[in-house]
């Protein structure tokens, strides 16, 4: 039985003041919420302030990125030892900006996965497509590409550890948001394509939601039967309407 799983990404935002305000409110709000695994993910220098705000609270702490290197002469690189040092238990990797913006391709996402992984933290990776390739009837490949790189690599079995996140890019951050019938169908292809080489595996893993979602919305996607929650962007800066959609993920 898989359960809901809401993880916020506060992306390139906040200062000392915003985030503890933030992270005071959500934990307040928290104590009702049983039934969802709720996370945030800060930007990277915040991490240990999180860390410190979360001490005695369920609320998750993550980073938004993390090298595909452990140590050595990489400046400006953050490893994964180093995230999980600081508290962090979930890194996000491969989210659409860091592939579009920076350049990350399917490989090095698929060696940023492992990293994660061998030092104990959850990757939440992502995969999505844009709409031109929507629009050309390539989402499953594209889907599909992205997903065997990471398959190349690893064992199926090690998804076990880890949360997939669907991302179609034409509804980040534009206030277009996927219909839930059309954010199931894609989160169907991938729970299948996982569970045609292990049925258990794919029975188990967390396949969350990224796009523009919303207090108003998350309730009908959180619904469909293999959405398991949301990777929230924008609406996780904001405390009332980010407990809003957690608790929809309770529901569900």
């Amino acid at each position: 039985m898989r359960t809901s799983f809401v993880a916020g990404n506060w992306k390139l935002n906040g200062n000392q003041a915003s985030i503890s305000a933030l992270v005071a409110n959500i934990n307040a709000g928290l104590e009702s919420l049983n039934q969802t695994t709720v996370a945030v993910c800060a930007p990277c220098v915040y991490v240990p302030l999180v860390h410190t705000l979360t001490q005695n609270s369920t609320l998750k702490l993550g980073a938004q990125n993390v090298s595909n290197y452990e140590t050595g002469a990489y400046t400006g690189e953050v490893s994964a030892p180093m995230l999980k040092e600081f508290g962090c238990e979930y890194v996000i990797i491969g989210h659409s900006e860091r592939r579009a913006l920076f350049g990350e391709s399917d490989e090095i996402c698929a060696q940023k996965f492992v990293r994660a992984q061998q030092a104990g933290l959850t990757p939440i990776f992502c995969v999505g497509e844009t709409l031109t390739e929507r629009e050309a009837n390539q989402t499953e490949a594209v889907i599909s590409r992205q997903l065997q790189a990471l398959l190349a690599i690893i064992d199926v079995q090690d998804l076990v550890n880890s949360v997939v996140a669907y991302e179609p890019i034409w509804a980040i951050g534009t206030g277009k948001t996927a219909t839930p019938e059309q954010a199931q169908a894609v989160h169907a292809y991938i729970r299948q394509m996982i569970a045609n080489l292990n049925k258990s595996v794919a029975e188990k893993l967390q396949i969350l939601y990224g796009g523009s979602v919303k207090g108003s919305n998350a309730a009908k996607l959180f619904a469909m039967p293999d959405i398991d929650g949301g990777l929230i962007g924008g609406a996780a800066l904001n405390a009332d309407e980010f407990l809003t959609i957690c608790r929809a993920g309770n529901k569900a």
